[in-house]
């Protein structure tokens, strides 16, 4: 999880994603798993994207199923475990989020005609890890969830990647509301 001085870890060390927790800062400190070494902003998504996968990738050779989320997410737990139950062992490349389709007039070779997830959430195995090109060429600056995209459709153009629609309705952005719970996720916008 993608995580900046405005994220309030005491929160999500509440859940029940505390343990399963791999945090991506923007700098070196306290309950960070790894940096970046950059502030976060809209610019500099598409790096630390490229930066966390590059971490992932060699840190956590082991592990099956990785989520990406934003600080102003929460994903229902029996909804998650579902899916890994679903899909543990599966022989493809898997990739699920809300589903989106970009074309990219300038960068043609490497983030047009791609299918991406919506950076809010999204949930891949290790075979769409081991194949993503993390080292994706690109001219200017773009989102993560192209760009994250763009490491699917060059690295793993050679596999059959299986794409899953989540259920919108069990990942909460920036607002929880459910019976009598109404939380502003997002209070202080990062970005």
């Amino acid at each position: 999880m993608p995580v900046n001085n405005n994220t309030d870890m005491q929160f999500y060390q509440n859940t029940w994603m505390a343990d399963h927790l791999f945090t991506v800062c923007d700098f070196a400190g306290p309950g960070c798993a790894m940096s970046c070494n950059e502030k976060s902003t809209w610019r500099a998504l598409d790096r630390k994207t490229k930066c966390f996968t590059r971490a992932i990738k060699q840190v956590l050779a082991t592990t099956e199923f990785f989520i990406k989320q934003d600080d102003d997410v929460l994903a229902d737990q029996d909804y998650v475990q579902a899916l890994m139950n679903k899909y543990r062992g599966h022989p493809d490349p898997l990739f699920i989020s809300d589903i989106l389709h970009h074309n990219d007039r300038i960068n043609v070779f490497s983030l047009s005609g791609i299918t991406h997830g919506n950076g809010k959430f999204y949930m891949f195995n290790r075979r769409l890890l081991d194949c993503v090109n993390v080292d994706v060429r690109y001219i200017g600056q773009r989102y993560e969830d192209t760009v994250f995209g763009g490491m699917i459709h060059t690295g793993c153009k050679d596999f059959n990647v299986t794409y899953v629609q989540e259920k919108n309705s069990k990942i909460w952005h920036r607002k929880y509301k459910n019976k009598n719970k109404d939380i502003d996720l997002a209070y202080i916008r990062n970005h």
